[in-house]
């Protein structure tokens, strides 16, 4: 969330910034004049409220001395009937400032580049060779079908579209995969964490996920009580702080965690629609760093270079894209893709995104940190995949595959996965 004073002193500039992340210029006109608005009300509020004053004094005077207050009292009585009317307003024009500001996305940094969508994110490098192959290469869910690792009909039967049992073998890569993949951000000094998988409406809050994006949750309703279920880690992680003051010299802290993730896929009909790309349900590993803002941009290099380092271990050509103006989510304020090389598609697919939001998520959260001056201010949090799970196995079963059929399991992975050093057809 933006800082409303902020907005206030630079409305032109913000509302220039906020252009090149689709924001209608009439939405920041609207708040200038309902900021207006509101200010002018609490003006003659507190002129209301200190003439209802010096009636209740005069009223007061009057009948220690035996006089007659009615015309007085009358006179307080409207008073108190037009305060509380513009009290409704005030209310009333609280609630739509609020509606925009929780709606209006984070400002992009300075080094992201200007773009409408996609197609104008910038690539920053690439890692790796990709295979060459003396076949045709398969895609990944031919390729787990075939060896007995993937279900997706059954999933199907059981729970619906974009489900999927991992079987045998499969399950096992998967399970060494976050394995392996933790146990890297524990050596990187990363805290490792089992948050919960369901969390209130305030976390989601929070991290920016509600009120706008609702409609790509699964919610819980059970009587009064209403949950979501994550749609990933980075919402119970970043919340682990939330309404508490940090000391400055605890900065930064660092958490990783494996959970499932579940997504609504709201508005994706027709896209990606076999295969583990785009699911409801889905593991990922995820670090998330609360930073001091002097130095919150270096953590975001130092979090892309640990997302790189799982996919550099295993041997997987991948590229970094700086995202543009038009891309960026709605927290961030500045994001780094990881996209790795899928041969069966012969194109990269995103595999991580990490995410310096800067104070955004903060301020809706109210994590700040007591400076040595004692004074308070919020802290950064940033956030990124490390990695998606399932799109990690993707990219492994079609750069891996053979000729036969099986699959080579990366040579970081064969302890995690008892010795076994590939997965042959069933």
């Amino acid at each position: 969330m933006l800082d409303r004073k902020y907005l206030r002193a630079n409305l032109e500039e913000v509302s220039q910034k906020l252009s090149l992340r689709g924001v209608k210029q009439e939405t920041l006109a609207e708040f200038k004049d309902l900021d207006q608005k509101r200010r002018q009300i609490l003006v003659d509020l507190e002129a209301m409220k200190q003439e209802r004053n010096q009636v209740s004094q005069e009223i007061a005077q009057i009948k220690r001395q035996k006089g007659d207050a009615d015309q007085q009292i009358s006179q307080m009585q409207a008073l108190g009937k037009e305060i509380s009317a513009l009290e409704g307003q005030l209310n009333e024009v609280e609630d739509q400032l609020t509606y925009i500001e929780h709606r209006l996305p984070n400002i992009a940094h300075e080094s992201v580049p200007q773009g409408a969508d996609e197609a104008d994110n910038q690539e920053v490098r690439r890692w790796g060779q990709q295979p060459e192959f003396d076949f045709e290469p398969l895609n990944h869910w031919d390729i787990g079908e075939k060896l007995g690792i993937l279900d997706f009909d059954r999933a199907s039967k059981v729970t619906g579209a974009r489900f999927v049992y991992y079987k045998g073998l499969g399950a096992r890569l998967e399970r060494a995969l976050y394995n392996f993949m933790i146990d890297r951000h524990l050596e990187e000094g990363y805290i490792e964490v089992i948050p919960p998988y369901i969390v209130n409406q305030d976390s989601m809050f929070g991290t920016g996920q509600y009120p706008k994006f609702k409609e790509d949750t699964f919610e819980l309703v059970n009587d009064d009580r209403h949950y979501v279920l994550i749609p990933t880690a980075e919402v119970p992680l970043t919340n682990y702080y939330r309404d508490e003051i940090l000391s400055e010299d605890d900065l930064p802290i660092k958490f990783t965690a494996m959970s499932p993730s579940f997504r609504s896929e709201a508005g994706s009909a027709g896209r990606d629609t076999r295969g583990l790309i785009r699911m409801h349900q889905f593991h990922k590993v995820e670090m998330v760093k609360f930073a001091h803002p002097d130095h919150s941009y270096d953590e975001l290099e130092a979090m892309i270079a640990n997302a790189e380092g799982i996919l550099q271990a295993l041997n997987l050509p991948y590229r970094v894209v700086n995202l543009c103006t038009g891309d960026l989510g709605f927290s961030a304020a500045k994001t780094y893709d990881l996209e790795v090389w899928v041969p069966g598609q012969a194109t990269y697919r995103e595999i991580s995104s990490c995410s310096n939001t800067e104070a955004f998520q903060a301020r809706r959260a109210m994590i700040r940190y007591r400076d040595h001056q004692d004074k308070l201010h919020y802290v950064h949090t940033l956030n990124g995949s490390g990695l998606a799970v399932g799109r990690t196995v993707v990219a492994i079963l079609e750069n891996y595959q053979q000729a036969d059929g099986s699959v080579k399991i990366p040579e970081v992975l064969v302890p995690y996965m008892g010795g076994i050093t590939e997965i042959t057809p069933v």
